[in-house]
């Protein structure tokens, strides 16, 4: 399963309690710890970025991290993409985004809500894990996508057995995607409880 459990946060609607939520993580397992963000170990967090990492090559272009938390995602994709243009990232607990930036001085991050601040556009959009905590999924989709020019993509529990979490079907998540791309590729074989969706502003050639 995807998150620690957490069986005193059966909410999850409200930024206030997703940023105690964090809060309690930190407390609980240290700065840094990917546990923090909610990963039972850090395999799990490393597994969702390579799959979103197949997004496309992403040399000479810019990335957008939405919910980046300790902007973790920013060293991965420069080991496989060293010639990353810029990297922004945006998370709404100032926790993280304060040690994020004294982790990496030269990258562009916000402290935020995505869904509610004015986001950078960028090349492509990545979303892991930032999308499972019951907001409305479709405007959250809609308003990412609208932030990249090549593409978009994020990953959705299809389990949960925590309340903090909600589940999505992969088939809703899909036929969604594919009333605003005219390219939506899928992956739903490396995680029993968990899939990942990608949104292309190009058609297949």
């Amino acid at each position: 399963m995807k998150l620690n459990p957490a069986p005193n946060y059966m909410w999850f609607r409200s930024n206030n309690k997703i940023q105690e939520y964090h809060r309690a993580m930190i407390a609980r397992h240290g700065e840094e710890s990917s546990l923090a963000l909610g990963w039972r170990e850090r395999a799990d967090q490393l597994l969702r970025f390579e799959v979103l990492a197949q997004i496309g090559d992403m040399n000479g272009y810019t990335v957008l991290d939405a919910g980046c938390g300790y902007a973790d995602l920013y060293p991965f994709l420069k080991s496989r993409y060293p010639q990353i243009s810029s990297y922004h990232g945006i998370d709404q607990v100032p926790e993280m985004i304060a040690r994020a930036s004294e982790r990496f001085p030269g990258i562009n991050l916000q402290q935020g809500d995505f869904m509610r601040k004015k986001l950078q556009v960028c090349d492509y959009v990545l979303a892991s894990g930032s999308l499972n905590y019951g907001q409305d999924i479709f405007p959250a989709i809609r308003k990412l996508y609208s932030a990249c020019t090549i593409g978009l993509g994020f990953n959705l529990l299809r389990e949960v057995n925590e309340g903090l979490l909600q589940a999505h079907d992969l088939n809703e998540i899909v036929a969604f995607a594919k009333i605003l791309a005219p390219k939506v590729i899928w992956s739903d074989n490396y995680a029993p409880e968990d899939f990942s969706v990608f949104l292309y502003h190009q058609p297949e050639s």
